[in-house]
């Protein structure tokens, strides 16, 4: 063991923004795949497969995010993604390689064919639908190029051009060519950008799209003097992500930091308690993150890593899941936004008191996940700060007795509009409806008292070009949750909900959904009116509520009693439950309160 060298007094940021120790979340318990992926390619950098538990398990894990058209998604039941292809391929990949598990990703010939779906023409997007973004062009371009050995998926002069526009004015590289517009230079942009042209080498050569000059001069500017890097001129803080992705871009471009030893040196103080690394100073968790990125950056640097290994290895032992994958931290400190919102919603919707000291702690444990660089709530504690989890916050109270934080929330959600309009999970994802109408109720909750935090005429074309468009005049109004996707019953309301708070309220298409939507048997289906699930029903009453249509109380009731089962709420009458989903368990509560009419209006909750 050493003994940690890092203080919260040292932190140069505001005392807000440092995490209090008195504060508890929630934890699920559960893996994570962003988590995973970064365990396992900490350990396989070190070449250390005894830093698995069960490396089996943890195959079976990634193995389990396949859908059925070839693509993987971040949980079971979502939609497939690039992010989530790229990091379940490659980590089953990474432990075949290593020798622990027994894991070829299944059927690529299909998952080939889920990649060619979000090629623009251009470059990738994260789904098909979206505009395309340098992450899941990084994303898609490593799994179709290296997974699945595929370079007809990829036209590589096409793509190049499209890299080349990511150039900023200043020399970084920004999220889209629309945003390069703007100026938006980021080093993740970097790090995507020049990682996703290295790919390509792959399929022959090809020069550097961009003034590598100017890049390199713009990257080194994000060197701090106190050796690490900043994502761009406006994060607070040097930290260990923008750091790891630096110093890898400069690498991939034959060039490195102007002080690379102070680097090395920076990243060498990071070290708490156990040997392994923290994001920045002042933050006290050895998360999964923050060693990928710092064994990372090393290597990147051509300095040594063995010196780390064993400490980072027992660390990554530390955040095994039971069950296969890994979290950020000990799993059963491992809370996260969703879970803690979730746990604080369900305890006052079975009468819990909204200033108990129980829900306080919670609270400020939400507050806690609001931290430098990012002006959001993160899904976890020094990941990102995300759309949905920032909504989920707020509306489990988490401003409760803090509301000078609106004012860090409100210019995050500013930025985070994209130039198509809408909003994505996270900075420089492609938007999507789920995410649209989640940054729309962000907005409702902060007010007007940090002006406006979106741009509503924006917006609502964004909204419009979701919708589907009917062969006569007489359509009923349905969106997809992207451009071209299809409409169902959860992105129709989301939409039309978004459209009500920017001024432009549709009653008629809200009632017309709900009808085609609704189960005779109880509850609301997300496509078709035959299976009911427990996200498009928990949608369907708030969405008639906002737009003042009354709905049945005993149909809803009678689904209700489908999906409360012996184990927990379960998200279909069809699912059975297993207890552990504080979600479901969540929104169920919820429900169930709200057909009793204990509350008038459900909270804005969107996670899919």
């Amino acid at each position: 063991m050493m003994v940690s060298n890092i203080s919260v007094s040292d932190i140069s940021v505001s005392k807000d923004l440092v995490v209090d120790p008195s504060a508890v979340g929630t934890a699920s318990g559960q893996p994570d795949l962003w988590c995973t992926y970064a365990a396992i390619r900490t350990i396989a950098w070190l070449g250390r497969p005894d830093g698995f538990v069960d490396a089996e398990r943890t195959a079976r894990y990634l193995a389990s995010r396949r859908n059925g058209d070839g693509g993987y998604a971040w949980s079971r039941g979502m939609a497939s993604d690039a992010w989530a292809t790229y990091y379940c391929t490659q980590g089953l990949t990474d432990l075949l390689r290593l020798g622990v598990a027994d894991a070829t990703p299944s059927d690529v010939e299909r998952t080939t064919r889920w990649l060619r779906t979000t090629w623009s023409g251009d470059a990738f997007a994260m789904m098909p639908g979206q505009t395309p973004d340098v992450w899941a062009t990084f994303f898609s371009t490593r799994t179709a190029v290296e997974i699945c050995v595929d370079g007809e998926s990829v036209d590589a002069e096409r793509l190049l051009k499209w890299l080349a526009g990511l150039q900023t004015a200043d020399g970084g590289l920004a999220w889209t060519p629309e945003h390069a517009a703007r100026g938006e230079a980021d080093a993740r942009a970097c790090f995507y950008g020049v990682l996703a042209w290295r790919a390509l080498a792959r399929l022959g050569t090809h020069p550097a799209p961009w003034d590598t000059g100017r890049l390199v001069d713009w990257l080194r500017a994000q060197q701090t003097p106190q050796g690490g890097f900043r994502f761009s001129p406006d994060a607070e803080v040097p930290c260990m992500w923008a750091t790891y992705r630096a110093t890898v871009a400069l690498d991939a471009l034959g060039s490195g930091p102007a002080d690379p030893g102070a680097c090395v040196s920076w990243i060498a103080r990071m070290r708490g308690a156990t040997g392994a690394f923290v994001r920045w100073e002042g933050y006290p968790v050895e998360d999964v993150w923050a060693s990928f990125c710092a064994i990372g950056s090393l290597r990147a640097l051509r300095a040594p890593t063995g010196p780390y290994a064993d400490a980072v290895v027992a660390r990554m032992r530390q955040l095994a899941c039971a069950d296969g994958g890994y979290t950020y931290r000990e799993p059963a400190l491992a809370a996260d936004a969703l879970s803690t919102s979730a746990s604080i919603l369900s305890d006052l919707a079975h009468g819990g008191g909204p200033d108990s000291p129980d829900i306080d702690t919670r609270r400020r444990w939400l507050r806690g996940c609001l931290l430098p660089n990012e002006g959001g709530v993160m899904y976890m504690p020094a990941r990102g700060s995300e759309v949905r989890c920032t909504l989920w916050a707020l509306e489990a109270g988490a401003l409760h007795g803090a509301g000078h934080l609106a004012g860090r929330i409100a210019p995050w959600l500013r930025g985070l509009q994209n130039p198509d309009g809408g909003f994505g999970y996270w900075e420089g994802r492609g938007s999507d409806v789920v995410s649209s109408v989640a940054a729309a109720e962000i907005g409702r909750i902060l007010g007007d008292g940090h002006g406006s935090p979106l741009e509503p005429s924006a917006l609502l074309r964004f909204l419009e070009s979701c919708r589907t468009p009917g062969p006569t005049d007489g359509t009923p109004w349905q969106a997809g949750n992207v451009p071209g996707g299809e409409p169902t019953l959860r992105s129709t309301l989301q939409a039309l909900r978004a459209r009500q708070l920017l001024g432009d309220a549709d009653p008629q298409a809200v009632a017309q959904a709900l009808a085609r939507h609704q189960v005779s048997g109880g509850g609301f289906a997300n496509t078709g009116n035959r299976i009911p699930d427990l996200l498009s029903t928990y949608e369907a009453v708030l969405t008639a509520g906002r737009h003042g249509i009354a709905l049945d109380r005993e149909h809803i009731r009678r689904f209700c009693d489908r999906v409360t089962q012996e184990h927990g709420t379960a998200w279909t009458p069809l699912a059975p439950a297993d207890g552990r989903d504080l979600l479901a368990e969540c929104v169920g509560d919820l429900l169930r309160q709200w057909v009793g009419a204990d509350i008038a209006e459900l909270p804005a909750l969107t996670i899919s």
